[in-house]
């Protein structure tokens, strides 16, 4: 792999409009550096037949079955409401129509 240099990084700065100090462009030219070893080591691995996973241990979601259940009906529901019209729970505009 090509080695990173310190203009590289500056282009790289320059892409994400991030402004750099020359201290910073020469501590990022050796972290970003061993980031790209990384990768590179990563990309090495043998990964044929290998199933693609959303997360490294087979976890299963626990919830529970969407069954329909009897509920309150709408008299008992607003019998507690402070105002009601047509079936409806009644609270007051805060929006004018304009």
């Amino acid at each position: 792999m090509a080695e990173l240099t310190r203009d590289d990084v500056a282009h790289l700065a320059g892409l994400a409009r991030i402004d750099l100090s020359d201290a910073e462009l020469d501590r990022m030219v050796g972290e970003l550096g061993v980031i790209l070893e990384s990768v590179a080591k990563v990309q090495k691995a043998p990964t044929d037949g290998v199933e693609p996973m959303s997360h490294p241990l087979p976890l299963t979601n626990v919830t529970r079955a969407d069954v329909v259940v009897p509920s309150l009906g709408t008299q008992a529901v607003l019998a507690a409401a402070p105002a009601v019209e047509d079936d409806r729970f009644s609270v007051p505009r805060i929006l004018t129509e304009d």
